[in-house]
């Protein structure tokens, strides 16, 4: 369904994506992952044709994108990363305008079957601007559906969402796959990351690492350390100020990425105790996307540095 070879986008002398190259099949959900500035929104939105790349092969569909856009385009869905509906109109409105721009004849009751998919059917009649959040990007969605695309484009969908909206929205992605679409979404979250049947961790414009979730956290080999202390704060200053030791602060907890427990753990230890800080609390748990994630780009960068300075 996607083909991205060697792909290049430069703005000016920054290059934002450098030298990216996946494959999606259909029916799979894939997660481009990554922080911001990472090249995510600049990737989804060559692959939809809005961009061009400056470099690199890009078929979505079996079609080359930058010389068949609009029969691409025609085929696709895509939910920006920005709220991009008419606030003056109804949900109502909105769907049937979208209608209209796919040359969909007989929408009706393809949009009572959106509606009621996004449970929106009661809020049809209401503004978008009088929309909340979640309900806008449900809107979004249902408009990106009404012709019935092939592949849905999604650009950090759950951004500025609650919870609970958020939960509602992974429902319908998750209804949307059953029905066999293929759907590509851009997040910064790596809890989201996690639902993907396939992920690429990008960071500075380079896919660092893509697989299955659970194949790139068990491909370090390494366990997580969870640690807590008497002074947390000044415990990750002391360990991140050990080039051998890979700590991560998440909260009242400090996590350390390790191979030989007895080992490390000794030494840890023993820093944390010549520093005046005593352990309270410490037990083994399973690496989350999230750890290997900060772990690869901290390496990432060391090479980086590395080159530099060679």
């Amino acid at each position: 369904m996607i083909e991205i070879l060697n792909l290049i986008k430069k703005y000016d002398d920054n290059i934002a994506v450098n030298g990216v190259t996946y494959s999606v099949s259909q029916g799979e959900m894939f997660g481009l992952v990554g922080p911001d500035g990472a090249g995510k929104t600049t990737t989804i939105r060559v692959m939809c044709g809005l961009l061009q790349p400056d470099a690199g092969d890009v078929s979505i569909l079996n079609l080359d994108i930058t010389k068949h856009r609009k029969e691409v385009q025609n085929q696709i869905g895509y939910l920006s990363q920005k709220f991009s509906l008419y606030g003056d109109l109804s949900v109502d409105e909105n769907i049937e305008f979208f209608a209209d721009i796919h040359r969909v004849k007989n929408y009706k009751k393809r949009r009572a079957e959106l509606l009621s998919f996004t449970r929106l059917t009661p809020f049809r009649d209401r503004l978008a601007d009088k929309l909340s959040g979640g309900m806008r990007q449900k809107l979004a969605l249902a408009c990106s559906l009404i012709h019935k695309p092939k592949i849905l484009f999604l650009d950090e969908p759950t951004i500025g969402v609650d919870p609970v909206s958020r939960r509602d929205f992974w429902k319908i992605l998750s209804d949307l796959l059953k029905d066999g679409i293929t759907i590509f979404m851009t997040t910064p979250y790596l809890d989201e990351a996690e639902r993907c049947n396939r992920v690429a961790l990008m960071h500075q414009g380079k896919v660092i690492s893509l697989d299955t979730p659970s194949k790139i956290k068990s491909s370090l080999q390494r366990n997580t350390l969870e640690i807590i202390s008497s002074n947390i704060r000044k415990a990750y200053d002391v360990l991140r100020n050990d080039k051998d030791i890979e700590a991560q602060i998440f909260g009242d907890r400090i996590n350390v990425m390790i191979q030989d427990y007895k080992k490390e753990f000794s030494k840890i230890e023993s820093l944390l105790q010549k520093n005046g800080i005593a352990i309270t609390s410490k037990r083994l748990i399973a690496s989350s996307l999230e750890n290997v994630f900060i772990y690869l780009i901290k390496e990432e960068n060391y090479k980086n540095t590395d080159l530099t300075i060679q």
